[in-house]
């Protein structure tokens, strides 16, 4: 899996190599407003999508904030601007980088319920929890498995997975919490789930933008989960989700949920399913957006979200009581797993 993302990312950086230069506009409101809404237009790999989905016109948008660009404009009422322009792709992989700000979009979890609590996570997790790289987990007292991973920008290695699968080879089942996980590196990601495959499996296909047309995409890529060579997991599994798990945890959800012991339970994730790329505006702002469209096995788009298998919701009677509606769930959902 390694070797594919690594090719994914060098095929991707071949074909935007003919990229936009902004330094074909000026260095004014105007030709920077002109400059970014060009390099989406011609570079982000949702429009088309969107358009189905929501009625985004990409056109309209374009006509709707020139109208707000003046040349006297200061920088930062350009930035603000450009910043709501951005805004009506809906997208948390888009951002403007400035010297005095960052433009994004996080109405992606910020609209709806947060269902996790980092206080009451401390309590599942108490002080004798071990930690192996970027993951803590423990042995809960029914002999369910606990680990959390709280971003896959923590880089995991084979030795330390293997102790902890040792550690954890006695529980029944295994909880996989990456709520509130925006994300990181898909290695990282794809190098914990391939503990939980005996077989080479299809998790889905990414597509590489070919030209300036909304639809100019390259034929799809399949990407496969490899098994490990090392321990690796026989029991059932458990993922929480909320929507906070963005991104690379997107892209995690989707693989385990191809797994036959698996099972997702949560909330549905915030997306995030587009390989991010880079430009730069002619007054040196930079543009971050989604440049390769990732899609499930079935190609059904995953830019909106996962849905869980079992949708649970934390409830503030629960919350009072120092629990976590929905780790007590999954505890109950494996316990009668094991009876079966």
């Amino acid at each position: 899996m390694k070797k594919q993302i690594l090719y994914i990312l060098a095929t991707a950086c071949l074909l935007f190599s003919s990229c936009i230069d902004a330094e074909e506009y000026n260095d004014d409101p105007l030709g920077n407003f002109e400059a970014l809404w060009t390099i989406i237009d011609e570079q982000y790999c949702f429009l088309d999508y969107k358009a189905e989905e929501y009625g985004l016109d990409w056109d309209e948008v374009h006509e709707r904030y020139r109208k707000d660009i003046v040349s006297t404009m200061t920088e930062k009422d350009l930035f603000y601007v450009l910043g709501n322009m951005l805004e009506e792709l809906k997208d948390g992989h888009v951002n403007l980088y400035s010297g005095f700000d960052v433009a994004r979009y996080w109405s992606w979890y910020e609209d709806y319920p947060k269902n996790f609590s980092d206080s009451i996570q401390r309590i599942y997790l108490g002080k004798d929890y071990h930690i192996a790289s970027g993951i803590k987990y423990k042995v809960l007292d029914d002999n369910i498995g606990y680990l959390y991973y709280e971003s896959f920008s923590d880089a995991i290695g084979d030795g330390n997975l293997n102790d902890m699968f040792t550690e954890l080879a006695i529980c029944k089942g295994l909880i996989i919490d990456i709520r509130n996980n925006s994300g990181g590196q898909l290695t990282n990601a794809s190098k914990l789930a391939a503990r939980f495959t005996n077989e080479k499996i299809l998790t889905g296909y990414i597509l590489h933008k070919t030209g300036p047309g909304h639809s100019d995409f390259s034929d799809p890529y399949p990407i496969y989960l490899e098994p490990s060579n090392d321990i690796r997991w026989q029991k059932p599994v458990v993922v929480l989700t909320n929507r906070s798990a963005y991104s690379a945890t997107n892209d995690f959800v989707n693989t385990m949920r191809q797994l036959p012991l698996v099972t997702i339970i949560g909330d549905k994730t915030g997306g995030g399913s587009g390989l991010p790329f880079s430009s730069e505006l002619p007054n040196g702002w930079s543009i971050r957006f989604s440049a390769s469209p990732m899609l499930d096995p079935e190609m059904n788009h995953l830019e909106f979200g996962i849905d869980p298998d079992i949708y649970v919701n934390m409830t503030e009677e629960d919350m009072k009581r120092g629990k976590d509606t929905i780790i007590e769930y999954a505890r109950q959902f494996l316990s009668q797993k094991d009876l079966e």
